[in-house]
């Protein structure tokens, strides 16, 4: 790697996290540097952007005690790279990178570029392998698929956290011996969440197949925009190079966004929709982009973004340009959360884009697609009858009316609220067969009359 050691004392003014300089020669776009301090202490940063007149360094530590005229800039390497071993599994790092379990730093087998490499679309192989996670919600009606990136949509106080625990300790590809190697990236996190997810790998065992990435919520902003891609780098390695099935778990990216939104701020670019970077779609296409299988790999990367909705709003930009770039979302209800059920999935607005290639003859069942369609048509009419008795009561309804609302209520009990439970897919299909058996077969307008012949339990 090209090493420079020409110093560069042209600082023009400080702000926030980023330092303005005069042009420097050497600096390229995420290059990084050491800052020596007046104290001849050093932090790091990486430069942000290069002009003719000027180059932005973030910086990726406090910015307190610099100084303009006695702050050194040092060039160390041309771009960003972490090194990375097979060691890192079970290890804790921070969001820059830097060990924090107290072990002595890994030796690293490679060093890689964070922002990572492009993948040729024409060597992208399709997901296709169910993943089951023992939720029923999403292994009945949203099905996760290996390689695909299915984000969590959440609201504060609601149990996300809880949700992408149970996903790491349960979710394995049927039929094959092998289990997931998680990598954990968390961004902007209190340490109450912090505490949960550590106390909670090593409760389970998990932690000896996970890598973890920490940045807290007091820790600096721009190393937020940092972590993700270190976890990435990571994921990337264990995947394409150990033939590894790789489950990357990022929360929060809405803490993420408020970073982006914060640089730009600092660097008085003009703001998009609601105050956010107008970049931020191609940016966090980078991240999520970066989950796939490759053709002639063994390896995969299967990603579940965790990200927040302010106000619970899912057209808010972060939620909407998410379910853009992703292929699809799970989406949590307050409203089911106040009954005391868990997890509290609201099935209706969920969505897996890739469920069709991850189901069926040999990977689930002949009649998943038929049951999925059935559940959602039955209890989307039941949630209708709901409105509908808050306005001319129960009284009103007809027989058949009446089954259906309380077919809504035992599927919110039932199918959604499971606990923890670790229900396999024969489960589900059970679990849901047994609510729609409460219905008239001739209300099966959905699923083929030889489905039903086979798994419709008359009374």
């Amino acid at each position: 790697m090209p090493l420079y050691t020409n110093t560069y004392k042209q600082v023009k003014y400080i702000s926030g996290p980023l330092i303005f300089t005069e042009s420097i020669p050497e600096a390229v776009y995420g290059a990084m540097v050491k800052i020596q301090l007046p104290n001849h202490t050093f932090r790091n940063g990486q430069v942000l952007e290069v002009s003719e007149e000027n180059v932005v360094i973030q910086v990726l530590e406090e910015t307190t005690g610099l100084d303009i005229g006695e702050t050194t800039i040092i060039i160390q390497e041309d771009v960003a790279k972490l090194g990375v071993s097979i060691d890192m599994l079970g290890r804790a790092f921070s969001g820059s990178g830097k060990p924090i379990d107290g072990l002595p730093d890994i030796i690293p087998e490679s060093h890689r570029e964070i922002t990572g490499a492009p993948i040729n679309p024409v060597m992208r192989d399709m997901p296709s392998d169910f993943i089951q996670t023992g939720i029923s919600a999403i292994d009945g009606l949203n099905t996760l698929v290996r390689g695909q990136k299915l984000p969590i949509f959440s609201g504060s106080g609601l149990p996300a956290n809880e949700i992408a625990s149970q996903l790491m300790r349960q979710a394995k590809v049927l039929g094959e011996e092998e289990s997931f190697a998680i990598v954990f990236a968390a961004m902007g996190i209190t340490q109450r969440e912090a505490s949960f997810f550590l106390e909670d790998f090593e409760r389970t065992g998990a932690l000896n197949r996970t890598v973890i990435f920490m940045n807290l919520a007091n820790e600096p902003t721009i190393e937020r925009l940092l972590t993700p891609r270190y976890a990435l780098t990571t994921a990337e390695y264990l995947a394409f190079e150990k033939d590894m099935q790789v489950l990357v778990i990022l929360t929060d990216i809405t803490n993420y966004c408020e970073a982006l939104r914060e640089i730009g701020s600092a660097r008085e670019e003009v703001p998009g929709r609601r105050g956010y970077p107008g970049y931020m779609y191609t940016d966090l296409a980078t991240i999520y982009e970066r989950a796939g299988r490759i053709k002639g790999k063994k390896g995969s990367i299967t990603q579940i973004p965790i990200l927040s909705m302010p106000d619970d709003d899912i057209t808010h930009p972060i939620a909407d340009l998410t379910g853009y770039i992703t292929e699809g979302q799970i989406v949590l209800s307050r409203e089911i959360h106040r009954k005391g059920l868990y997890p509290p999935i609201d099935a209706l607005p969920c969505l897996s884009r890739l469920m069709n290639q991850g189901i069926g003859i040999g990977k689930t069942r002949e009649d998943h697609r038929e049951f999925a369609d059935q559940l959602y048509a039955c209890y989307a009419r039941g949630r209708e009858l709901k409105r509908l008795v808050a306005i001319i009561g129960e009284e009103s309804l007809t027989e058949i009316d009446q089954q259906y609302l309380k077919f809504a209520e035992d599927f919110e009990k039932i199918f959604l609220g499971q606990g923890q439970q670790n229900r396999n897919i024969e489960e589900t299909f059970d679990v849901g067969w047994q609510l729609l058996s409460g219905l008239p077969d001739t209300e099966l307008t959905r699923i083929s009359r030889p489905y039903i012949d086979k798994y419709y339990k008359k009374g």
